[in-house]
């Protein structure tokens, strides 16, 4: 029997078998040599260098090291095997961007090569296209960037006034515009560009080679992380693209930006969870060495909660991450087997999951930036010296939250698709499952805490999405068309979502290991301890932001209704958080760093190159 392909969004409705998801323990033997030959590939290569890409002493050093990476193939993860790519699935791409993330500033610099910078051809390119420009892509010797940023238009990159105009030969499109936050525009070869033709409403794509000339290029930014990446203005001033150089069809710039974005979210996520690993294994190692009153500061209790709870959301946030690159997988070998062309499929199964990948945007990064704030300050002083390399990680961090679409915009983006598929594509159901909530809630009065071996658990993730639809609906009774101008209750109902699906993922994934009964006792009964603290808090989580939301629009009666079915809703999931977080913490000690991995980053080795 074939596993079940869910909607994108359907979690919130639909129950979830175990057995239908991908869980990281599956990796084969392939997919984890690949990740520990890309981690190889960093600590000897790009290590040795990082203080000299982030100086940019040199402005050939990154390039020199892209062609590099090329030259492993590291450049065509994306592209089809007929132009020189390894046309790796997308949950094996996934794994690249967290095998990756050691790289510091060399990870954006790929990330972008291999995503954004590649992608749009991939995807919409016509043959003769993809024949010109992705065999360079894939070894690096052409250098990609994707310019999409203005400075008027940001996260709303439709209001972009880069104009493009047909000659009167009819042979070019004259380009005039400004371009801002060019990842790889320093050195790039070809440039992806979005402007519109003449008056259209949505934008239009074009491939510009540097070489055709009316290009000028910014200085460099001086930014706050990711300082070897390069990023530029990229102006253009009558820049001539020859006509078959445009992407796909007039007009379809806009739809074209969107779902490369998807594609860069869900990427980034997985990227976030590398880098994240990365800093709790220098928190674990400093933790055991580091000695105050005569004894190693791991042993003390606020060290440990620091200590689980990075390893709690590390653990949970890949979970669901995963879970939603193996449902995209899945989805492009169901259309390829009902016809569909194999990269249309590809595009089309990211497009399906864009709440998923917009969810796993916000999550992954915010488990980084905790991460490495959390490391930092375990090293206390140390930490913030340079020496130690702790403080790399927590600048480049920071852009995680911004780039790929700001977290607000992805938060509001995973709400607003949901509604867009619930009620104006009737994709989704949602309406049935309110209209039983009030005989459900009545039950809860008189139910107990579940049935089964996560009896308790599933009924408290079943209720996180209950709280979910019952705000949902009475918010849009409320505002009707108007909720979307509401952002304060939008965002309080997109942290109930990611809540919903992040804990879903990671008992899902608990229960999976149990069924397959071929783990480690001690490992999975830590790992279900770290199941188990996710869902006390989020649990919390939602109450908390889910009884702000009722406060800002529900009043009286209503107000009262709903206070009182969020209560039974939010139960608190019963464990005693200390002791967990205690028995997580010191089992990370005994293994010497984050163990639940199924390749490892030699930590040591990253600090003696930085």
């Amino acid at each position: 029997m074939k596993n079940y392909i869910p909607k994108g969004g359907e979690f919130i409705i639909r129950s979830a078998d175990a057995k239908d998801i991908f869980i990281p323990e599956e990796w084969n033997e392939e997919q984890i040599m690949m990740a520990e030959t890309v981690i190889d590939f960093m600590v000897q290569e790009i290590h040795p260098i990082l203080d000299d890409l982030d100086a940019m002493k040199d402005p050939n050093l990154m390039p020199d090291a892209l062609e590099k990476a090329g030259q492993m193939g590291f450049s065509g993860i994306s592209i089809p095997e007929e132009y020189g790519g390894l046309d790796l699935d997308f949950n094996t791409g996934l794994l690249f961007g967290e095998a990756v993330a050691p790289g510091f500033c060399f990870a954006t610099t790929i990330g972008a090569q291999t995503s954004i910078g590649s992608l749009p051809i991939v995807f919409y390119g016509t043959e003769a296209q993809q024949q010109k420009y992705l065999p360079g892509i894939a070894d690096a010797s052409l250098k990609a960037s994707y310019c999409l940023t203005e400075p008027s238009a940001g996260s709303d990159a439709n209001s972009g006034k880069t104009k493009a105009v047909l000659s009167k030969d009819g042979k070019y499109y004259i380009l005039n515009g400004q371009k801002m936050w060019i990842t790889n525009g320093g050195f790039a070869d070809i440039f992806i560009v979005f402007a519109k033709i003449e008056e259209d409403k949505n934008l239009s794509a074009f491939i510009v080679e540097k070489d055709f000339g009316g290009i000028e290029l910014g200085a460099e930014e001086k930014k706050l992380g990711i300082k070897g990446s390069s990023t530029v203005q990229v102006f253009f001033n009558d820049c001539p693209v020859p006509v078959e150089n445009l992407l796909s069809e007039r007009g379809d710039g806009f739809k074209m930006a969107l779902n490369i974005l998807n594609t860069g979210r869900i990427k980034l996520a997985a990227g976030a969870i590398g880098g994240s690993k990365v800093s709790l294994d220098q928190g674990i190692k400093y933790a055991i060495k580091r000695e105050q009153f005569g004894k190693s500061i791991g042993t003390f209790g606020a060290i440990q909660y620091k200590l689980a709870e990075m390893a709690t959301r590390i653990f949970a946030s890949e979970s669901a991450i995963y879970r939603v690159g193996k449902a995209i997988d899945n989805k492009c070998d169901q259309l390829v087997e009902s016809g569909t062309a194999k990269q249309e499929a590809k595009m089309l199964g990211v497009r399906e999951y864009a709440i998923e990948c917009a969810i796993m945007k916000v999550h992954g990064s915010e488990v980084l930036d905790y991460c490495v704030d959390e490391t930092l300050q375990i090293f206390g002083g140390m930490g913030y010296s340079v020496e130690t390399g702790v403080e790399r990680g927590y600048r480049d961090a920071r852009i995680t939250r911004i780039y790929e679409g700001t977290n607000e915009i992805n938060r509001m983006l995973s709400v607003g698709e949901l509604f867009r598929k619930a009620f104006k594509t009737k994709e989704l159901d949602i309406v049935s499952p309110v209209k039983k909530l009030p005989f459900y809630l009545f039950k809860q009065i008189f139910a107990g805490n579940g049935s089964g071996a996560f009896g308790k658990e599933t009924k408290s993730v079943y209720n996180l999405k209950q709280v979910f639809l019952m705000l949902a609906a009475a918010a849009g009774k409320k505002f009707h068309l108007k909720l979307i101008d509401e952002q304060e209750i939008i965002l309080n109902l997109s942290d109930i979502l990611a809540e919903s699906f992040v804990a879903q993922s990671v008992w899902l994934r608990i229960e999976k290991l149990k069924k397959a009964g071929n783990s480690d006792p001690k490992e999975l009964e830590i790992k279900e301890k770290m199941a188990q603290v996710y869902l006390y808090q989020a649990v919390q989580r939602v109450n908390a932001v889910a009884k702000e939301a009722i406060d800002s629009f529900a009043e009286g009666g209503q107000r009262r209704m709903l206070l009182w079915s969020l209560k039974k809703l939010t139960r608190p999931y019963q464990v005693n958080p200390k002791e967990l977080r205690r028995d997580i913490a010191n089992y990370m000690m005994a293994q010497g760093g984050f163990p639940f991995t199924q390749f490892k980053v030699d930590v040591e080795s990253v600090l003696a190159t930085v």
